[in-house]
């Protein structure tokens, strides 16, 4: 016996394993292929059964728009799109006009729109079920009063994707707070509205459904991450949308679109139910908030959903109605202001409209106090740009790894990828030739432990009672302020993170901010980018003169920002704006005649 074995035991040790391991491992390499070719095969029948959903809520949205027309001879859209939402409600309630014929009208508007600019990611057909007990909600502020809401937000049966493979196929189980007030309101949302990828870009692009236009230029982007919301209300499809802002994502597309947006104090509408690819990120706050083409829509809007349903439905939610009376306040105002934050110097065009905004407050008789931003290289790439990259972008990357990366998006995804101790070389081996990019680039590591975490949250919380109590040293009621524009040429969004400056500022110090359209780009401001320079000179100043080049005829906007909570005085101050520079327009034409 022990022979035997000797012998097999010396017979086992003269095998050749070559190509036992060459077998092996080719096997290994075919099963790893054979799986990368099926979850890419997984991912592509995502996506395209989330095209396909999105394709059949269009056919059944115009299937309905038809039948609507057959039954009604009479009807005829265009009158009621044209309409404000102030003619529109008040109709409505007299009776004049009827919800469905409204909705039925805002729906084919949106269609022709969508074919145009690509800026829908479903028709919400239930709101057509919706007709049939709209008269229980006659009181409502917004009775028979179509509404679009973005990707994001959620409603009851249908995804929110957020642009990324990772989310779809998992309909929401019951509508967002939100809607569910927007409901009892009177409101019928009636389409979601595209975005970037993963949200935290302020393009409007992504894998599923592809990129937005910009109303006004085909060749721009509509600005992000609520660029649906913002194409399709200047398309005329939409007279009130719902977006979501975490560095400007509602102001960027009001401006690049020529709307109204506002981004409220955090907190002082729900946030249950928006969805997020960054959930738990808590130094730079999201906020929720109307867009509109106009204030007194972004008002009526606030006055809807501020109220006991609201505060009801989500007990988080502090129980503070809105306030008319500081809204419709005529008293004059002590505006602090800025025209260059010390980071990235203004577009002519965005400083022109700044300094004639700031001259028509002016001779309307408010007192105008110089106010600069404290500390703001510092505070953007340390507190703000390192807040939101808390975790080294590591949740973001996550979901984007479930599927493809889209081309707005690339830039960011490669900088988040690399490697945390390439960063950190390249944070040295940069910084005396490119300071504004290694120090960006230093940030995006992130914070290394919870207690770096808790130093980072207090650094957050003193800056924040350095700025108020510098506001309260000048006593200032609001502050007027530049606003990121013109709209981008295509791929540049992505490459240019430091132009959020102006809007990113405002979601770390949780002050209201509101954004409207004073103003369009000329000739004049487009020959002036020739001389452009920027404040440091470096890669990023000459980025965005490519990225804003092209844009005579394109709307440019201001900022106009308040303490925290006191969201009436950013909206009466946006009212005060827009009303003076409609005055000022109809002077001109007046005077050119």
């Amino acid at each position: 016996m022990d022979s035997f074995n000797l012998q097999h035991l010396t017979s086992d040790m003269n095998i050749n394993w070559t190509p036992v391991f060459a077998a092996t491992f080719c096997g290994s390499c075919a099963l790893f292929l054979f799986w990368k070719w099926r979850n890419n095969q997984k991912i592509q029948t995502k996506i395209l059964n989330a095209r396909k959903r999105r394709d059949k809520s269009l056919q059944l949205a115009e299937q309905a728009v038809q039948q609507f027309k057959i039954q009604n001879p009479d009807f005829e859209s265009s009158s009621i799109v044209s309409l404000s939402l102030s003619e529109l409600t008040g109709k409505l309630k007299e009776g004049s006009l009827q919800p469905d014929a409204v909705l039925h009208a805002f729906m084919a508007k949106a269609l022709e729109v969508n074919k145009n600019l690509n800026c829908s990611t479903e028709i919400l057909m239930e709101s057509v079920a919706q007709l049939k007990d709209i008269n229980t909600q006659k009181k409502g502020l917004l009775y028979g009063v179509p509404i679009s809401i973005k990707d994001n937000v959620a409603y009851k049966g249908h995804d929110s994707s957020c642009g990324v493979v990772s989310k779809l196929d998992q309909p929401a189980v019951m509508d967002s707070v939100v809607v569910r007030v927007l409901k009892k309101q009177g409101a019928i949302p009636f389409i979601k509205t595209n975005i970037p990828q993963g949200l935290l870009s302020y393009d409007c692009s992504n894998p599923i459904y592809g990129q937005t236009l910009n109303p006004y230029n085909l060749q721009k982007t509509p600005g992000g991450s609520s660029g649906g919301e913002g194409a399709l209300i200047r398309g005329g499809g939409s007279i009130l949308g719902l977006g979501t802002d975490i560095g400007g994502s509602i102001r960027i597309p009001a401006s690049f679109c020529g709307i109204c947006g506002f981004k409220p104090t955090a907190k002082r509408l729900s946030g249950q139910g928006i969805s997020s690819c960054t959930k738990g990120q808590k130094s730079v706050l999201s906020s929720f908030g109307p867009m509109a083409r106009d204030v007194e829509s972004l008002a009526l809007c606030m006055r809807a959903l501020l109220c006991q349903d609201m505060f009801t439905l989500d007990p988080t939610v502090p129980p503070i109605a809105f306030n008319q009376k500081v809204y419709e306040s005529s008293e004059p105002l002590r505006i602090g202001y800025y025209e260059n934050d010390g980071y990235l110097q203004p577009s002519p065009s965005m400083a022109r409209a700044f300094r004639e905004t700031k001259d028509l407050l002016e001779r309307a008789g408010h007192t105008l106090v110089p106010f600069q931003p404290l500390r703001l290289y510092d505070v953007f790439h340390e507190l703000a740009v390192r807040g939101i990259l808390a975790d080294g972008g590591d949740t973001l990357l996550n979901h984007l790894k479930a599927g493809p990366i889209d081309p707005c998006l690339r830039d960011q995804a490669t900088l988040l990828g690399i490697p945390g101790f390439i960063k950190k070389l390249l944070f040295f081996v940069l910084k005396p030739f490119y300071p504004r990019l290694s120090a960006s680039l230093h940030a995006s590591l992130g914070v290394g432990s919870i207690a770096e975490l808790w130093r980072q949250h207090t650094n957050i919380e003193e800056y924040i009672d350095e700025v108020i109590a510098e506001w309260r040293r000048l006593n200032v009621d609001v502050l007027l302020c530049p606003m990121l524009g013109p709209a981008y040429n295509f791929r540049y969004c992505g490459r240019l993170s430091c132009t959020l400056s102006y809007t990113l500022l405002y979601n770390l110090l949780n002050f209201p901010a509101g954004v409207v359209t004073v103003s369009t780009v000329t000739e004049e401001d487009e020959a002036q980018l020739n001389q452009y320079k920027g404040i440091h000179g470096d890669m990023w100043d000459k980025l965005f003169v490519k990225a804003v080049t092209g844009a005579v005829g394109l709307p440019v906007a201001v900022q106009c920002v308040s303490l925290p909570w006191q969201d009436e005085m950013c909206l009466r101050f946006m009212r005060e704006v827009e009303q003076l520079t409609a005055k000022n327009k109809l002077n001109r034409k007046h005077n050119d005649k």
